[in-house]
């Protein structure tokens, strides 16, 4: 059989500090059986696994993670938790689309509120809404249809110009802004290693335990580097790298994103900004644009460059070019912080699909999955992951059909076609959004 190549970030993300680490579970050890196993403990693995145990606390799982879930791709991204959908559209199909998402989004949110509450997780949740901005002057058609939709959705929203950005941000190089106040801002990586720590107890974890495969008969046997787990069901929480495990899952592509966060501003630094509290930025061109945060302990995230990754796999050189790119622009966003250094920069794994609809349900006999995040994977992935074992276990659940509003992602063609089509629409995007570097 074909064994998948196991994901590998060559750097250590910036989000946590030696005393947040949890200790990781043990590594398999030998052959097991189970009812149900789940591969990946990201945000749709852990909320897979949770919601199985919670309907049937009788049923055999295992969770299996090639790394922990402190150091993967969940606890990689920049810490949103979104209650809404990035594109609305004003079609009236798109607008009911729009509103099945967002109600999808909210529960995801509602969920996760619930369990940091009931366990007491640290991981810095805070209500602070999100600007979503651009740079370019006198452009603003994108802003100006993204303000309608809001206005179609009845919700809430306030423009800023410059100016009034200035005393929120803390930096004049974003020309307008759309704040919206449904968006949580977290600690991503003692959010989901949380989660993961308090799963039910029928519910076993081992970490950097990879998944090479699957071998099919009466049963699935998930194949491991340290024993093979016999089981009646395979949840896939691999995301976009799920082809490596599953071959023929042909439309999702799996892409790089980059973090840089800063060291921590000193008193005096934070003296020379207009009073802030923490905030998150998103830009009108998710390809060239940066995200931003502001931390609550004074640090700067930078979110910016995209590459291919179809193996899942980013090595040194391509992290140290992208500090380098982010100090620079981190320059240019803050002039008068110029001395302020990056502390790190890591990168990330996203799946993304053509059309931006999701990867969900049931593959074949055995195999179930929830992909396809298209880089909004927080409460997104939370809710996919819950509402699939519903659907698993033939629980009722109006959110159901929401989620199967959403549509199914197009066909991908297989590489080379597929390398050269991913680098062609990121060349376009970079040139579209050059002004808002």
């Amino acid at each position: 059989m074909r064994y998948a190549s196991i994901p590998l970030n060559r750097n250590q993300h910036g989000w946590l500090s030696g005393q947040h680490y949890v200790t990781p579970h043990p590594t398999l050890s030998g052959d097991l059986t189970a009812d149900w196993v789940v591969i990946g403990s990201g945000f749709a693995g852990v909320a897979f696994a949770r919601r199985l145990a919670e309907i049937n606390p009788q049923l055999n799982i295992v969770m299996i993670e090639a790394d922990t879930a402190a150091e993967s791709s969940s606890a990689r991204n920049s810490g949103f938790v979104i209650g809404l959908p990035h594109n609305i559209g004003s079609s009236t199909a798109e607008l009911k689309r729009a509103n099945a998402y967002r109600t999808l989004l909210q529960e995801g949110v509602s969920q996760l509120e619930q369990l940091i509450k009931r366990h007491d997780i640290q991981c810095d949740w805070e209500n602070a809404g999100k600007y979503h901005c651009q740079v370019e002057q006198g452009n603003e058609a994108i802003l100006e249809e993204y303000a309608s939709h809001l206005a179609l959705m009845d919700e809430p929203y306030q423009i800023l110009e410059r100016d009034a950005l200035y005393k929120k941000l803390g930096t004049h190089f974003y020309s307008k802004g759309i704040f919206t106040p449904n968006c949580v801002l977290v600690n991503p990586a003692q959010l989901i290693s949380g989660l993961a720590h308090v799963l039910p107890e029928n519910v076993r974890c081992f970490d950097n335990t990879p998944a090479l495969g699957i071998r099919y008969g009466r049963q699935a046997e998930v194949i491991t580097p340290y024993g093979t787990i016999k089981t009646a069901k395979v949840m896939l929480a691999t995301n976009a790298l799920s082809p490596e495990i599953l071959p023929g899952i042909n439309c999702q592509a799996a892409m790089a994103t980059f973090a840089s966060m800063t060291e921590p501003l000193s008193a005096g630094q934070m003296a020379s900004l207009p009073a802030m509290q923490s905030w998150g930025l998103t830009p009108v061109n998710a390809i060239a644009g940066a995200t931003f945060r502001f931390t609550a302990d004074w640090r700067f995230l930078i979110r910016q460059h995209v590459i291919p990754a179809l193996r899942g796999q980013v090595d040194e050189k391509q992290t140290h070019r992208v500090a380098l790119r982010h100090q620079k622009f981190f320059k240019k966003v803050f002039p008068t912080l110029g001395e302020v250094k990056l502390a790190r920069t890591w990168s990330g794994t996203i799946a993304v699909t053509r059309n931006g609809a999701p990867v969900w349900g049931q593959l074949n006999k055995f195999v179930y999955t929830a992909g396809g995040c298209n880089g909004a994977g927080v409460s997104k992935q939370t809710v996919a992951g819950s509402l699939l074992a519903d659907r698993a276990l033939n629980q009722d659940n109006g959110l159901i059909a929401a989620m199967e509003s959403l549509g199914e992602a197009n066909f991908l063609p297989p590489s080379p076609l597929l390398d050269l089509g991913i680098a062609g629409s990121l060349l376009k995007e970079r040139f579209l959004g050059r002004k808002e570097t």
